[in-house]
């Protein structure tokens, strides 16, 4: 542990510093010294590790990341990130909440919002207490606000809430450590909006955290934006509890970073709960994203469906590892995955991996993996009905996207994601040929 330790020499004097500046209670001080030992333990991962074996993190390792300092940006520079048609927006800049930019006079009855820099005790337990891995432990150590949002039961919010969490790059190379964590009460109904972006020219590794709990038939609608910028480091945990009859749809959108990775687990705790896992990644240049999901079928009754796509260009390499669990208890479950990835060049690559553990008889599980390109046929078609071939190429990629984004309840948020589509396809167009 010692050599590792000096390898993360300005992690370890970054982590003494925030524990003689914040002078916290000792039990929140047990919790972070926990999380930071874990991770010197082992250190960042590498493609040794099974679950890490397409996904090379040497570039993060190599980084002496400081943690990111406060700043205050202007209105101007935020708006572009912001939502219309939301109930409230919480803003987060280098994971410090800022009252200033954020909008919480519209904040509907009924629901909470808080932020603190240390654990407080809750009534019940937080799907955040689930989430390992160095990434994670990074979060838990050295996280600045933590921000809870409480749904109380039979609460219905018809706008999303949105949460905007902005790393500024300027500076050294630095941490920025966004922590959510949401509780949706029975029977009450909610979507929440969580976007990643990113301003300045330097290097940030955000390593973000965030739970939902849903009681007994809650209904949530969560959408994650990842649009950070190209030169930025995203690696993200999301964590989901579902009880009895509850219903959660989950939608995972990843346009930026240099490197990227979303570890989603979806646990359906109580019999009839219902899980919906959709993701679009399109990445480009030489950019890694990686998608691990894993969705656990604890209790019967239980249906999932799962769709990811993914639309990958110039060198860039996407990885897709599914994980469908059915536990002996899970009688009746129904679970469906479905991953296709669209190869837009000759060097993007894509590594995808289906997995089922079933430990009960009486269930249906399905999964299926495709990766290809354009469908020469249909481009041919288009074309010979006076479609130009940029045209047609972008109407396929649309159709193929569309499954995913048509598939978002908001209008604004699906405005949102058809726009930061096009902007990707157009800066992956224009990018001169390797």
């Amino acid at each position: 542990m010692a050599a590792v330790a000096e390898r993360y020499e300005s992690l370890v004097a970054e982590f003494e510093a925030l524990r003689r500046e914040s002078g916290a209670a000792a039990p929140a001080w047990e919790t972070r010294a926990r999380a930071f030992e874990r991770f010197l333990a082992k250190g960042f991962p590498n493609t040794r590790d099974e679950e890490w074996r397409f996904t090379n993190v040497g570039p993060i390792a190599e980084i002496a990341f400081m943690r990111s300092r406060p700043v205050s940006p202007d209105g101007a520079q935020v708006d572009p990130f912001r939502l219309p048609g939301v109930a409230a927006e919480i803003v987060l800049v280098n994971g410090r909440v800022s009252k200033a930019l954020s909008k919480l006079d519209g904040l509907p009855a009924g629901v909470s919002v808080r932020a603190s820099h240390a654990p407080s005790p809750k009534p019940q337990a937080s799907s955040l207490d689930r989430v390992d891995g160095p990434f994670a432990d990074l979060n838990h150590a050295f996280h600045e606000d933590a921000v809870t949002i409480d749904v109380a039961p039979k609460t219905v919010v018809a706008e999303p809430i949105h949460v905007l969490s902005i790393a500024i790059a300027d500076g050294p190379p630095s941490l920025v450590l966004p922590r959510l964590d949401i509780h949706v009460g029975e029977a009450a109904e909610i979507s929440i909006v969580e976007t990643f972006a990113g301003l300045g020219e330097g290097t940030t590794l955000t390593s973000s955290l965030t739970g939902l709990r849903a009681d007994t038939r809650a209904v949530v609608n969560y959408v994650k934006i990842q649009r950070e910028l190209d030169s930025a480091f995203h690696l993200a945990n999301i964590a989901m509890t579902l009880d009895r009859a509850s219903t959660v749809t989950s939608t995972a959108l990843t346009f930026g970073a240099r490197i990227s990775r979303n570890d989603i687990l979806a646990t359906l705790a109580g019999e009839g709960a219902e899980c919906t896992l959709n993701g679009l990644y399109v990445v480009a240049g030489h950019s890694l994203t990686d998608t691990h999901t894993t969705i656990d079928h604890a209790m019967p009754h239980c249906p999932s469906h799962e769709v990811y796509k993914g639309i990958i260009a110039g060198r860039a390499r996407a990885v897709f590892n599914g994980k469908i669990i059915v536990r002996p208890d899970a009688q009746k479950t129904n679970a469906k995955q479905t991953n296709k990835a669209l190869l837009l060049t000759d060097d993007a690559q894509m590594n995808t991996k289906p997995q089922l553990e079933i430990f009960a008889d009486d269930v249906k599980c399905t999964h299926g993996a495709a990766i290809g390109q354009l469908d020469e046929d249909a481009l041919f078609y288009l074309q010979a009905r006076g479609v130009a071939l940029p045209d047609a190429k972008a109407m396929l990629i649309h159709a193929f996207a569309g499954e995913v984004i048509d598939g978002i309840a908001a209008p604004a948020v699906r405005d949102t994601a058809t726009a930061l589509l096009d902007e990707k396809l157009a800066s992956a167009a224009a990018a001169p040929r390797p």
